[in-house]
This record gives structure tokens, C-alpha cells and sequence, in this order.
């Protein structure tokens, strides 16, 4: 899927291996360049991470940051725990072709693991004879409330943990940032609908018509059947359904992940027709919390009637 709105990447995105511009990039020995990740409004710096070739063509591609984690050897899409996802807008390269600038609209205005704006919060107080560190920006949100468990300073670890130590307080916390994502949406849905089919993945659904956004919908819940057929293979056939997550193997986290992405596909699609039609989002929240108490039965019976 290409999509530069959802603010959930997906690692099915085809690359094409004939990319000239990323020939262009001088990486380090590692394969790595730099990214600055800076808001689109303010210019404000937001945060730094590193991309390695696969990661910056899936930003490209999807409009959404995607990074590479040194201490975990993997990519991670911002925002896949906490929901502070990054819609990029543009990509800059510097004279020395090492280091990217990314554009970006930060979805909740958090980009920190601190639970800060910015992870650039620290400035060096020059007024006195001996310079010290001084924090100039507040906390917007309690980081144990956006990731459920106390947080580490090493970024990449935390953002890239999606089940590592899912606790109740976590199921929570997605909730309320699954909420904030939902308004979020709903502002870029409308704003599409006036956008440049060429600029905008969206903006080129609306322009194709409701028949295009609905054969969407229904591939999408095609790949997700497929990776729940995987999933529900591997868990059979390995005995990867266990009791705590620490003793899950790489196979059956990635086979999990996918899943996840595949249903986050299918939603984003689901939103981009229910924007077809002017309907908000959150009005599906409002139909799913009517159903509570009522046994699924009833419910069908009272539509029929």
C-alpha cells in the first residue's frame, strides 16, 4: 500500500530496486544517513533518527516517517506504539548529499519518548561561568500513560516495542491515542478532498471515485485474511501462542506485526470512505459503545426488525 496519510506505514509497500535518487545519498559504512525530522509549521526541530536505504524509500513512499533502529537492527515506523505518528511532506538532502531533513506534520504534537514536543528540550545555559543543562520544554503527556511501562532514554527501544510488556495500563493508553488519531484523520480527510490528486494518496482515491476507495477496502481485507491465515498457521504448527510475550520467537512477532499493519490498512481505508460520504469517524466509536451490553443476538435482531 502507498499511502501518505495513515499514520500507520506498512512494510508491504513494493520497492522498486531501480531508485536512482537513492544512489545519490552517500550513507556511512553502515549503510546509514542521518534524518531531521522538522514541523512543517513552526520549523521547529523535532528529532533525529537514522534511515538506511529501505527505510527512506518506504518514506517516500508511504508519506510517513519510517527509521531504522541501530540497537534493534530493524526498521520502525514512528508512532507504531505510541500513535505519534509523522506525516512527511517533504524531503530535503544536504550539499553533502549525508544527511535528510524531513518535513513533517506530528501527529499529537509529541515526537518525544519523554512525552515532549520535541526531543531537543535540553539547552545549554551560557549566562553563568560554568554552562549547565537547563530543560526548556514541558511535558505534554506522561510517558508511562502513552506506553503503558516506565520509559527508557534509548528512543528506538521504546518505539519500536509493540508487545514486548503489554500491561492493561497499555490497552488503555492506545484507547485514548487511538482517539486523538482518529480527529487527526478526519482533519486530513477533508483537506484531501481539495488536494492535487497528483500530491496526495488520498487525494487520488477521490479523484479515481467510490468504486476505487471500496476495491481498496476489499483488498485490504484480502492481505489481512492472508496474514491472519499465516499467523494462525504458525501458532498451530509451533506452538507460538504462549502465555507471556518474552517467550514469543521472531517468526511469530513478525508474522504479528503484519497482521497489525494489514488491519490498520483496512481501517484507514474504511475512513477514507466513510470521508467519501462526510461521515465522522468517531461516530463508528459511538455505534461500537452502544453495542456494549447488549449480546450480539439481540443487536442482530433488533436490526432486522
Amino acid at each position: 500500500m502507498s499511502n501518505p496519510d495513515t499514520p500507520i506505514t506498512d512494510t508491504s509497500v513494493n520497492l522498486n530496486n531501480n531508485a536512482p535518487w537513492l544512489d545519490e545519498i552517500t550513507f556511512t559504512t553502515e549503510g546509514l544517513i542521518p534524518a531531521i525530522a522538522q514541523d512543517k509549521e513552526t520549523g521547529e526541530i523535532l528529532m533525529m533518527a537514522w534511515m538506511n536505504r529501505e527505510s527512506l524509500q518506504l518514506t517516500a513512499q508511504t508519506k510517513t516517517a519510517v527509521y531504522f533502529s541501530r540497537s534493534r537492527g530493524k526498521l520502525w515506523h514512528k508512532g507504531e506504539s505510541s500513535g505519534h505518528t509523522q506525516i512527511v511532506h517533504d524531503i530535503h538532502l544536504d550539499c553533502d548529499a549525508d544527511v535528510i531533513v524531513l518535513s513533517v506534520t506530528q501527529i499529537a504534537d509529541i515526537a518525544c519518548h519523554t512525552g515532549r514536543k520535541s526531543c531537543f528540550y535540553r539547552k545549554l545555559d551560557l549566562t553563568s561561568s560554568t554552562p549547565s543543562w537547563e530543560t526548556v520544554a514541558p511535558v505534554l503527556k506522561d510517558p508511562n500513560e502513552i506506553y503503558g511501562t516506565t520509559a527508557s532514554h534509548k528512543t528506538d527501544a521504546i518505539i519500536t516495542t509493540e508487545n514486548s510488556s503489554v500491561t492493561d495500563n497499555t490497552d488503555s493508553a492506545a484507547a485514548i491515542e487511538a482517539s486523538t488519531v482518529l480527529q487527526h484523520l478526519d482533519a486530513v480527510m477533508a483537506e484531501r478532498k481539495q488536494a492535487d490528486a497528483k500530491s496526495s494518496y488520498v487525494a487520488s482515491l477521490y479523484a479515481k471515485g467510490i468504486n476505487k476507495i471500496l476495491e481498496k477496502v476489499g483488498e485490504e481485507a484480502v492481505e489481512t485474511i492472508i496474514a491472519a491465515k499465516d499467523l494462525a498457521f504458525a501458532s498451530n504448527s509451533t506452538e507460538a501462542v504462549v502465555a507471556t510475550d518474552s517467550d514469543i520467537g521472531e517468526e511469530h512477532q513478525a508474522l504479528t506485526d503484519d497482521l497489525i499493519y494489514e488491519i490498520a490498512d483496512v481501517w484507514f481505508h474504511t475512513i477514507v470512505t466513510l470521508a467519501w460520504f462526510n461521515i465522522r469517524s468517531d461516530r463508528v466509536l459511538v455505534e461500537l459503545a452502544r453495542r456494549f451490553g447488549l449480546s450480539g443476538i439481540d443487536e442482530k435482531n433488533s436490526r432486522t426488525q
